[in-house]
């Protein structure tokens, strides 16, 4: 049976791409714990007041609109 590469792929270039992938991973500055839990908060935060918000203006228009067509 013969060998199937992928086509554009040669042998030994998926054990670069990995190594590089390795290597850029190794240069990111990872954030420390106490950064991670404090960004997560405030994006939770963020969510749920960008909820309430639009969940606000929903119930605003739905309200004007039963109260437009309710009067005719």
């Amino acid at each position: 049976m013969a060998q199937t590469v992928q086509p554009g792929i040669k042998k030994g270039q998926k054990f670069k791409f990995v190594g590089d992938i390795i290597a850029e991973l190794k240069k990111v500055t990872w954030l420390s714990r106490r950064e991670s839990l404090y960004l997560t908060g405030l994006v939770l935060i963020v969510a749920v007041v960008a909820g309430i918000v639009l969940g606000a203006i929903d119930y605003g228009f739905s309200f004007l609109i039963e109260k437009l067509f309710a009067g005719s």
